[in-house]
């Protein structure tokens, strides 16, 4: 569905959104006809492969489970009389539930056969190659754009990472990352920041796509090696002078493998602010080391900030201002904004650290201004409260991220997506020079 068409008709029923994403991630060719042959799947992607069997062998067979997952709550959903009506409904929803026993009753098959460990090591090495080397030349295009147009200091990268696993609620972070693309580009704004950048300007905004999430825990990589891959895919946009990373999530688990990143490719620690109901410094919430609760232990651990600001919280425990308190944070609670608010709105940072870092979780804001979030926490900051931190801050900023916004708890009209955006807008206008 092209931007446009998702501006007019932002109410669009799951079934669009569904062919949208495949189309993204599969292409139309494959989309057309789903293939549910077991030998494609498995079989290795060959030179010697025609084209068909190289789009089908690029294919890892968790990746099935994925399509089954999402189809199947389509087809319930249409099953219950949403979305268009009469025959074309029930003929839809008839091919799909057809296509998804045929597939269900191959994925129990595949699921029973021994793979050996050597194949599944071969099979994760070739799709992370395959991961990194999609944003290595994505960056490279669009650095080679930039230094063949000259006059940029630094231009910000759109860099999604749609991770959502981490979450400890809701998963639907996961699929931020092209809602907030198309509400970047929607018809019903400009395509300015409010200072007057313009973004369709290619010294100020491009995109290097995503790193491939789905397709990369379809093939049983962890989140030790996830995190890594995350972290290499950000310095594979950085090595490109001059792109700097803005990171769309996903989860707030994110956060970490992109600051690591940022710090070690810069050669020292940031200064970080972070906006969140949350202070996310669990050492390990619910025993996940990579939870989107605990990225900013990690983060302090690693030694990757010397300062990190926390603007916003209203939502944090015992264990979050100890651990805060054992990193030396500054946390900025809601109940004391209207005291802080002056400070906070004149920041100066970055003095004697490689940049400054900015991780905005979208719910900071109240929920009155972001509803489409998985932790509705009341009493947040405004959103005009957000830009005048933004835009009044002093920094060199060097990256930054936009996380946890949950388009399957938006509004219809897709007023959080609007909402991201803009804050993609704003923190474009502070890192492109």
């Amino acid at each position: 569905m092209g931007n446009s068409d998702w501006c007019r008709n932002q109410t669009a029923s799951p079934l669009l959104w569904l062919i949208d994403d495949i189309t993204r991630q599969r292409g139309s060719a494959w989309v057309r006809g789903l293939v549910f042959d077991p030998h494609n799947w498995l079989a290795p992607a060959t030179a010697s492969a025609s084209g068909a069997n190289r789009s089908t062998a690029a294919l890892s067979l968790p990746s099935l489970s994925w399509l089954l997952a999402r189809s199947l709550a389509v087809a319930e959903w249409y099953a219950g009389g949403g979305g268009v009506s009469g025959s074309l409904a029930a003929g839809e929803a008839r091919g799909g539930m057809n296509n998804l026993m045929r597939g269900m009753h191959l994925l129990r098959k595949l699921n029973a056969a021994n793979v050996p460990a050597s194949l599944i090591e071969n099979g994760q090495k070739r799709v992370i190659d395959a991961s990194l080397t999609l944003i290595r030349e994505r960056a490279k295009l669009k650095g080679e754009l930039l230094r063949a147009l000259g006059g940029v200091t630094a231009s910000t990268s759109l860099l999604g990472v749609p991770l959502g696993h981490n979450s400890s609620f809701l998963q639907g972070p996961a699929f931020a990352p092209p809602r907030i693309r198309e509400a970047i580009w929607c018809g019903s704004t400009n395509s300015s920041t409010e200072e007057g950048k313009e973004l369709e300007d290619p010294r100020v905004l491009t995109d290097v796509g995503d790193v491939p999430i789905q397709e990369l825990r379809d093939c049983g990589v962890d989140d030790h090696k996830l995190m890594n891959i995350i972290s290499e895919s950000v310095k594979l946009v950085m090595e490109e002078n001059p792109l700097r990373p803005l990171v769309l999530g996903g989860d707030h688990s994110i956060s970490f493998p992109v600051v690591r990143a940022v710090s070690e490719k810069l050669g020292g620690p940031l200064d970080i602010l972070h906006l969140d109901a949350h202070p996310d410094i669990y050492d390990a919430f619910e025993g996940n080391q990579y939870s989107h609760a605990s990225s900013f232990a990690r983060i302090m651990e690693g030694g990757y900030a010397r300062r990190l600001l926390q603007v916003g919280i209203r939502s944090i425990t015992k264990e979050g201002r100890e651990q805060g308190k054992r990193f030396g944070v500054e946390q900025y609670e809601m109940r004391t904004f209207s005291r802080d608010r002056h400070m906070l709105e004149n920041l100066k940072l970055g003095e004697g650290v490689k940049g400054v870092y900015i991780s905005v979780d979208v719910d900071c804001l109240d929920p009155a201004f972001a509803p489409g979030v998985s932790h509705i926490e009341p009493g947040g900051l405004s959103f005009r409260d957000v830009l005048n931190i933004l835009h009044n801050l002093q920094a060199d900023v060097v990256a930054a991220d936009v996380v946890e916004f949950n388009p399957q708890r938006d509004t219809v009209d897709g007023m959080t997506a609007m909402v991201a955006a803009k804050l993609v807008r704003e923190l474009t206008a502070k890192i492109s020079k």
